[in-house]
């Protein structure tokens, strides 16, 4: 995979001759983050070397590389995932390509259903932690020592001052925010009743199918990462048999823009 990766990268760097600080990679319904960037470059993925393409609605599926400020920044406009059929290590593969890139801090963003009885369709939460439950993990098989340790502390995976900053951020804002543990499932089915009752009974949050493998392998890299979530749908008896992703959507579009705001200040002030 080394070689991959720095293939990857040197094409990069050819179209674009770009060092970005920070990396940021945009879930459902939050991909017009972009336009709060003075986009320098766009790289669809289809054009990009040993890229996979991503194949979900609300996910547009390019590289775009601009500025915030002073600060320099590549959004992924659209992730992978495991249930398209990739691998973990295609999954994952765009974080080792941003971390060579130059970024050392990374956002990952999400929608995902919650549990907490505190959250509501539409909250914002903050992730402080998660629990990996998807069926295969992102550092299996032979350990690249140029990419990170065989065996990784996973004891701070989201960054504890990115996370006060954030709150901070998020204060002077007005904007309402919330603190979690999120669950990680392989999907693509929406969860049952009995398996949002499942996370609950784990200690966790909130649940989705993302976000953990990029995480995971941020770290392994020694990236610093923040991560954040907007609750598209509650787990209950009440709300369950409305979810699709259509709905999904809806409820990440609405609370766009006070994450785009917490995201672009989070930039500047870190």
């Amino acid at each position: 995979m080394w070689e991959q990766v720095q293939e990857t990268v040197n094409y990069i760097k050819d179209k674009t001759n770009y060092t970005p600080d920070y990396g940021v990679i945009l879930g459902s319904g939050l991909g017009s983050f972009t336009d709060d960037l003075n986009i320098e470059f766009t790289l669809p993925y289809s054009e990009i070397p040993n890229f996979p393409v991503s194949t979900v609605q609300g996910h547009k599926g390019a590289l775009v590389f601009g500025t915030i400020g002073h600060k320099k920044v590549v959004a992924m406009q659209g992730r992978f995932h495991f249930y398209e059929g990739y691998d973990m290590k295609q999954v994952t593969f765009p974080v080792r390509v941003m971390k060579y890139l130059g970024v050392k801090n990374l956002i990952v963003s999400n929608a995902s259903g919650g549990v907490n009885p505190n959250y509501e369709v539409g909250s914002i939460v903050i992730l402080k932690d998660h629990v990996n439950m998807f069926p295969e993990h992102p550092l299996r098989g032979k350990n690249d020592d140029r990419f990170g340790p065989r065996f990784l502390n996973m004891s701070e995976p989201y960054n504890r001052k990115m996370i006060v900053k954030a709150k901070e951020i998020a204060a002077n804002l007005n904007i309402e925010v919330q603190e979690g543990v999120y669950l990680g499932l392989q999907g693509p089915t929406f969860e049952t009743l009995s398996e949002y009752r499942m996370v609950k009974i784990l200690g966790c949050d909130c649940v989705g199918m993302s976000t953990v493998p990029e995480v995971i392998v941020a770290r392994h890299m020694a990236m610093n990462v923040f991560g954040i979530s907007v609750i598209t749908d509650m787990g209950d008896e009440d709300n369950i048999e409305e979810v699709n992703h259509a709905e999904v959507l809806k409820a990440a579009e609405k609370a766009e823009p006070h994450v785009r705001n917490l995201i672009k200040e989070l930039i500047l002030q870190f």
